[in-house]
C-alpha cells in the first residue's frame, strides 16, 4: 500500500500501465486500467505516451472497441504463422472399405460393395488413394477387367504393421469384441496375406499391360 501512497510522475505511470497490459489476460479499458492506479492518474495520457513509445516496434500497443492491448506489429505477422499437416479422419464407411481390401486384397470395388452390403460411394476410394494407404493393383481376369485394391506400405506404417501377417486374427478380432463370439460353421477370416501371392495365381493382370489388349479387343469388336 505504501507504494501507492505518493502521487507518481508520468514515466512511473506508464511504467506501471505497460506492465498491467503485458500482464493482462485480455484486453484493459481504461477504467479497468484507472481501478489499479492511484486516483486521479491521468490514464489518457499514459496510453497515448506508451503508444508512440511502442510505435514501430515489433510490438504496438493498439486500442480496439475501446480496450487496449500490445499486439505484435502487423508487418511481422508472417513470423508468427504455424504451418502443420491436420490429420484426416476417415469415416466409417472409410474404415469398413480400408479393411474390407486390408484383408481381401487383391479386390474389385464390386466385391467391397459384396463384402459391406451398400453400394461404394463416390470418392471413398479416390481418398483411400490420396491418403497412400490403398493403390491400384492391377485388373482382374474377368469380363470388364475391373481394377483391383491392394494395400501400401503407408498403410503398414500408419497402423504400426510389420507385414499384412500382423492383421488382427479371429482370436484376436473376439478378444476386442469386433466378432460375435458364435460365428457361422465354416467362417474363415480372409487371408490379406494372399495379395503378395503371383498375379497367376490370384487372376489378376498388372495395370500397365491393360491398354495394348484393350485396343485389341476394341479393333476386334470393330470387325
Amino acid at each position: 500500500m505504501s507504494d501507492l501512497s505518493f502521487q507518481p510522475d508520468e514515466a512511473e505511470i506508464e511504467r506501471r500501465v505497460e506492465a498491467l497490459l503485458f500482464a493482462a489476460a485480455g484486453p484493459l479499458s481504461a477504467a479497468e486500467i484507472a481501478a489499479r492506479l492511484p486516483d486521479n492518474v491521468n490514464v489518457a495520457r499514459a496510453l497515448s505516451g506508451l503508444r508512440a513509445r511502442y510505435e514501430g516496434r515489433g510490438v504496438e500497443l493498439e486500442c480496439v472497441a475501446d480496450r487496449w492491448r500490445f499486439r505484435t506489429a502487423p508487418d511481422l505477422a508472417f513470423m508468427m504463422t504455424e504451418e502443420r499437416e491436420e490429420p484426416r479422419r476417415l469415416s466409417k464407411a472409410g474404415l469398413e472399405t480400408l479393411a474390407i481390401i486390408a484383408y481381401h486384397q487383391p479386390v474389385t470395388r464390386a466385391e467391397i460393395e459384396s463384402v459391406r452390403g451398400v453400394s461404394l460411394s463416390k470418392g471413398t476410394l479416390d481418398l483411400l488413394l490420396e491418403m497412400g494407404f490403398v493403390r491400384l493393383r492391377g485388373r482382374r481376369r474377368t469380363p470388364g477387367r475391373p481394377v483391383t485394391y491392394a494395400t501400401t506400405d503407408r498403410f503398414l506404417e500408419h497402423f504400426g504393421l510389420a507385414t499384412l501377417y500382423d492383421l488382427p486374427g479371429v482370436q484376436e478380432m473376439k478378444a476386442a469384441g469386433l466378432l460375435d463370439l458364435s460365428l457361422p460353421v465354416g467362417f474363415e477370416v480372409p487371408d490379406p496375406t494372399r495379395a503378395s501371392e503371383a498375379d497367376d495365381e490370384d487372376g489378376s493382370l498388372p495395370l500397365e499391360d491393360d491398354a495394348p489388349e484393350f485396343a485389341q479387343d476394341f479393333v476386334g469388336e470393330d470387325r
